[in-house]
This record gives C-alpha cells, sequence and structure tokens, in this order.
C-alpha cells in the first residue's frame, strides 16, 4: 500500500497547479454546503419556534367551578399535539394589563378583575392542529370564547391565517432543499470534472502500465488516493473555514434572534452540531471520490 500512496503524492507534486486548483475548487464547494446546511439548520428552527409561536387562547366562562377548569387543564396537557398549557386567572389577566398599560395608570385604575375572565392558554407543538384544536375546545361547556393570537382578522379568519402559514413555511422547505439539491449535483459535478482532467494527463501512463501486466487494483489504488486527497482536503478546509465564520458571527446572531434557537447556545452544541456536519460531509467526499476516480479510470479504458 505505501508504493501506492507514493506513486499518489507523486503525482500531486508533478501538477502543484493542477492539485492546488482541484482542491481549491473543491474546498469552496464544501465551505459552501458547510454554510447552507447551518442556513437550513437555523431557517428550520425559525420555521419551528414561529410554527409553534401562535397561541390559543381559551376564555372561562364566569361560572366556571375550579374542578372544571382542573379536568380541562388535565385534557389539554396530556394532548400530544399541545404544549405549555398555563391558567390565568382574573388576577392574572388583570397584571397583564397593568403592565401593558404602564404607560398611562388611568386605564388600570379604571378597571377590576371582575371584568378579567379567567383564561386557559398554550401553544401548538405545529400549526397544523390549530383548527382541530379550536374545534375541540369550543365545544367544551366551560369555555365561552376561544382566541387564536395568530388570527388577526377575528374568528372567522382563522382557517384562512393557518393556511397562509402552512403554505409559507412549506415554500421556505421546498425552496431550501431544492437549493441544498442543486449545490450537491453541482460538487459532484466538479469533482468528477477535476478527477476526468487529471486523468486525462495521464492517459498515456494508465496505458503503459495495462501493457506491462499491472493489475486493475494496481492502477485504480494510486487514482482513488489522489482523488481522495482532493476530495478530503476540500471537505476539511472548507469546514473549518465555515466553522470560524460561524464562530466570529454567533454572537452576533444570538443577540439579534434573542430567543428565537437560530443556533445553539453553548459552544458544545455547535461544535457537535458542525461535527455531525462533517462526518457527513467527510463520508459524502470519499464516495464522490472512490466513484469518480472509478468511472473516470473505466472511460479512459474504453477511449482507447
Amino acid at each position: 500500500m505505501s508504493i501506492h500512496f507514493k506513486t499518489a503524492f507523486s503525482n500531486i507534486r508533478r501538477s502543484p497547479f493542477q492539485a492546488i486548483a482541484a482542491t481549491f475548487t473543491l474546498t469552496l464547494t464544501f465551505f459552501v454546503i458547510t454554510t447552507l446546511a447551518i442556513l437550513v439548520y437555523s431557517s428550520d428552527k425559525v420555521l419551528e419556534y414561529f410554527e409553534t409561536r401562535p397561541q390559543v387562547i381559551a376564555f372561562l366562562k364566569k361560572d366556571a367551578k375550579p374542578e372544571q377548569i382542573s379536568v380541562l387543564q388535565t385534557k389539554l396537557t396530556s394532548d400530544t399535539r399541545v404544549k405549555e398549557v398555563k391558567f390565568v386567572s382574573k388576577e392574572d389577566a388583570l397584571s397583564i394589563y397593568k403592565e401593558a398599560t404602564s404607560d398611562n395608570p388611568l386605564l388600570s385604575e379604571l378597571v377590576s378583575p371582575a371584568i378579567f375572565p379567567a383564561s386557559l392558554e398554550f401553544s401548538l407543538s405545529n400549526i397544523s392542529y390549530a383548527e382541530g384544536i379550536i374545534s375541540e375546545i369550543k365545544k367544551e361547556t366551560v369555555v365561552d370564547q376561544v382566541g387564536f393570537t395568530a388570527n388577526l382578522g377575528g374568528e372567522a379568519n382563522i382557517d384562512s391565517t393557518v393556511k397562509r402559514l402552512k403554505t409559507i413555511t412549506w415554500y421556505l422547505r421546498l425552496g431550501g432543499g431544492l437549493f441544498v439539491g442543486l449545490l450537491l449535483a453541482t460538487s459532484v459535478l466538479v469533482l468528477l470534472v477535476v478527477i476526468s482532467m487529471r486523468l486525462i494527463v495521464r492517459r498515456e501512463e494508465v496505458e503503459i502500465l495495462g501493457l506491462i501486466g499491472a493489475t486493475s487494483s494496481f492502477i485504480r489504488s494510486p487514482v482513488i488516493i489522489e482523488a481522495l486527497v482532493y476530495s478530503l482536503t476540500g471537505v476539511f478546509v472548507g469546514w473549518i473555514l465555515s466553522l470560524i465564520v460561524t464562530l466570529y458571527v454567533t454572537p452576533t446572531i444570538i443577540s439579534y434572534f434573542k430567543e428565537i434557537p437560530v443556533l445553539p447556545q453553548s459552544t458544545t452544541g455547535l461544535l457537535s452540531l458542525f461535527g455531525l456536519v462533517f462526518l457527513v460531509e467527510m463520508v459524502t467526499g470519499g464516495f464522490l471520490a472512490l466513484i469518480g476516480s472509478l468511472f473516470a479510470i473505466s472511460r479512459s479504458r474504453k477511449t482507447k
């Protein structure tokens, strides 16, 4: 095996500019792929955050008994479609109102807890569940009205609001997926072209080795190793550059988005995310190098 590595690195040294061009191209490709993978992750987190942000508010009747409220709260808590169920008493509602109108104290002095209904507030694990949950909550005997924070135009517009949000989410994910696919296809083509061009230069050498009785594995091994050097070097350098850029801008991004978890806020979490991306890219790079080199060798033999 050592002779194959020596042959591969000797071929690289004989054409340093071609090797640099190949490595640079792959570095740029995998830098973009790594950065895009992080952007896709962040976009998914933003979508997930806003999908679960709309809250359903079930305003309770004035004569609702504590045990009835407790039964409904327990029912909602056990529902897998529901998350973060919170009971808001009349006093809590008054406190929220006073805080919201703190710039005008006269407004808070004119109201009392009696005019505020108690309520159960909860968010959804997915916005697609909103229609079903709201329909079920309306049928509860202790519920007076149901509000939905994503609904800007009255109760009649809940269906259209949910549909618009679902449509926006779907198009964002579809566009991101198509862009990822396009970049992956481009990276495959770049890798195949670079390896093929390298083999065209060495076609005579490969033909001579075949004529003197060299085995197929002996001919293939240096070419595969050379392709792996280009590919894995490009993966590592592109990945490390993307990591450096991300580490540099992460504090600003987290500060800007605040409670939206666009990126892991701990260094360990961020490095774990990048580590997973790196492993996937190393496997992908190795696979592409193997396929590209074998395909290039096969074509060179057919064109003898």
